[in-house]
């Protein structure tokens, strides 16, 4: 008689995990306007405000610098050049300021060159200057640009508008036409009644330029 077989014992099937697709990493998003922080832009103009302010604050009496019965013809070359050297020294901001109302007056004539200048600026501070350091990289024709890229592409566009289009020639006949004016009229001015204080000698050493240039940039250069 053959042998019983054993009993069946209950069995569950467990089910095979499945694998799921892992997220996405996010893939870096082309610049928006949403990736300048409000706050930096403001920092920005503060201090850009505040430099002009300061800068202007120097600046000597216009009826100073307009006082006719101060002009005469210089005896010699030698005479204007030491004429134009101590009104530069005394009338810088007022200088400054009659250049920068060349170049804007010239601007303001020209309105395409005005726009081209503020799309190029705009670009400068939606790309670089505001864009915060933890923003997401620039993506432009399924490519990522690193910041380096960003601001070859920015100097290479910049050279691009000033040098080799119409607004490269505007922008120096303008700054031209203003230093000629400062020129002639430092020349003709008689520097004689005219005293710097030893506060404004020891600005005459620093230079601006660069003090501007550190600030706009926000030592990122």
């Amino acid at each position: 008689m053959a042998a019983p077989s054993p009993p069946l014992l209950p069995t569950t099937v467990v089910p095979a995990a499945v694998p799921t697709a892992a997220a996405p990493a996010p893939a870096p998003t082309a610049v928006s306007s949403a990736d300048a922080d409000p706050a930096a832009a403001r920092a920005f103009l503060s201090r850009h405000l505040d430099s002009v302010r300061r800068a202007l604050s120097g600046a000597r009496p216009w009826t100073e610098l307009l006082d006719r019965s101060a002009l005469s013809r210089p005896d010699s070359l030698a005479d204007a050049t030491s004429r134009l050297r101590k009104n530069l020294a005394y009338f810088r901001v007022n200088y400054a300021a009659l250049v920068a109302l060349s170049l804007a007056a010239a601007l303001l004539a020209h309105p395409f060159s005005l726009a081209a200048l503020l799309a190029l600026l705009a670009a400068w501070c939606l790309l670089y200057l505001l864009r915060p350091a933890d923003a997401p990289p620039i993506a432009a024709c399924g490519r990522t640009f690193s910041d380096r890229e960003v601001l070859g592409g920015l100097i290479a566009a910049s050279a691009f508008v000033v040098f080799l289009t119409s607004v490269g020639a505007l922008i120096f006949s303008a700054l031209a036409l203003g230093a000629a004016v400062v020129c002639v009229h430092g020349s003709y001015r008689v520097p004689e009644d005219l005293f710097l204080d030893e506060p404004d000698q020891a600005a005459n050493g620093a230079s601006p330029l660069l003090s501007f240039i550190a600030n706009a940039t926000g030592g990122r250069v």
